[in-house]
């Protein structure tokens, strides 16, 4: 794979790229950040790329790592005043009840459900990504169903 067909697939995948990370990170900053790694670690290694059909699903793979390896880091750099600072009211008024939600969700269920229902992927595509049997792959998503019905059930009983 060229440079040229390796900005073009990055290009088309970059909407994606972006919801797998905002299904585990929290400020947009941090998933820029996480894309910009994958992306840059994905053309280093672009030679351990065994089927070229298959970029998209290892580049999402790399983009996991790369998003629970900030995760790591940023438990130990955050102070304990500066927690309070990301949880004000205002920021939640500018996602949906939906987005709320699926964030809300373990990130294992989290991470399947945005796969799944948000990018359209198949059980065997999210199988390959996440490195998962399909039956886990079956039974996250139904348990994800279950708890955002529970969840978004309950959101609606307090905007009443």
């Amino acid at each position: 794979m060229n440079k040229n067909i390796f900005i073009e697939k990055v290009l088309e995948a970059e909407r994606t790229l972006y919801h797998v990370a905002k299904s585990i990170l929290l400020h947009d900053q941090d998933c820029e950040d996480a894309v910009q790694g994958a992306i840059l670690k994905a053309y280093d290694k672009l030679g351990t790329l065994k089927e070229e059909q298959y970029f998209k699903t290892w580049l999402i793979r790399i983009l996991i790592n790369e998003c629970y390896s900030l995760k790591r880091k940023e438990i130990t750099k955050v102070p304990y005043e500066e927690c309070f600072a990301f949880t004000k009211a205002d920021d939640k008024k500018d996602y949906s009840e939906l987005y709320l939600a699926i964030y809300k969700l373990p990130p294992r269920i989290r991470i399947t459900i945005v796969l799944y229902y948000v990018e359209g992927y198949s059980v065997e595509e999210v199988k390959k990504i996440l490195k998962i049997p399909s039956g886990t792959v079956k039974s996250r998503l139904a348990k994800g169903r279950k708890l955002l019905k529970i969840k978004l059930d309950h959101m609606e009983v307090t905007y009443e």
